[in-house]
């Protein structure tokens, strides 16, 4: 039997909901992000297994860490998986386009297949899907939303504010950094 448990934590870029399945790591979802599971299924909220992704993503935010080394499990199809996993040899601070993964990948024509794939990456963040950006450099398509994608990659090429980054519309609550050790209630990542 499939055991799943959740928490929510707050971040520099809103709370962040953990789950995991087993005990592994299986998801970080933004609020109001895009293919973001039901809540019902994220199993009981209980903190436990997330202790080291906690650890991991503080230090992430506090610019110590610039690569994930946690277990996680992928619930996807052996394509997904691939491109979930060349998504997490895409260095930090740098960027691909989704045309050069689909080329890692060796399929040239598949850059759609892998922009799908990278939308339903489960695992934010972690599995940095911010880091693919369009053919012309521009951004496109973050299922946390544009103004997030390029706060993150501002944020990886140490805070500044790139003019080749600039997504269509900037969100007004932009907000400031918070410590991830905060925790938040369940139903706060639903608002």
């Amino acid at each position: 039997m499939t055991t799943r448990q959740h928490t929510v934590v707050d971040s520099p870029y809103g709370p962040l909901t953990l789950v995991a399945t087993d005990g592994v790591l299986s998801g970080l979802y933004m609020t109001e992000q895009r293919h973001r599971p039901a809540e019902e299924t994220f199993g009981e909220e209980d903190e436990r297994p997330f202790g080291e992704t906690i650890h991991q993503l503080d230090a992430y935010f506090a610019r110590e860490l610039t690569e994930f080394d946690l277990p996680m499990h992928f619930a996807g199809t052996p394509f997904q998986r691939g491109v979930w996993e060349q998504l997490r040899r895409i260095p930090y601070g740098q960027t691909r386009t989704y045309g050069e993964l689909a080329e890692i990948l060796g399929n040239r024509g598949a850059s759609r297949a892998v922009g799908l794939a990278n939308g339903k990456n489960p695992i934010g963040i972690i599995v940095p899907c911010h880091r693919v950006i369009g053919s012309s450099g521009s951004l496109v398509g973050y299922g946390g939303g544009l103004d997030r994608k390029q706060r993150l990659l501002s944020f990886e090429r140490g805070g500044f504010e790139d003019v080749l980054f600039q997504p269509a519309s900037r969100s007004s609550n932009a907000g400031s950094a918070v410590p991830m050790g905060s925790r938040t209630t369940s139903s706060a990542s639903s608002s």
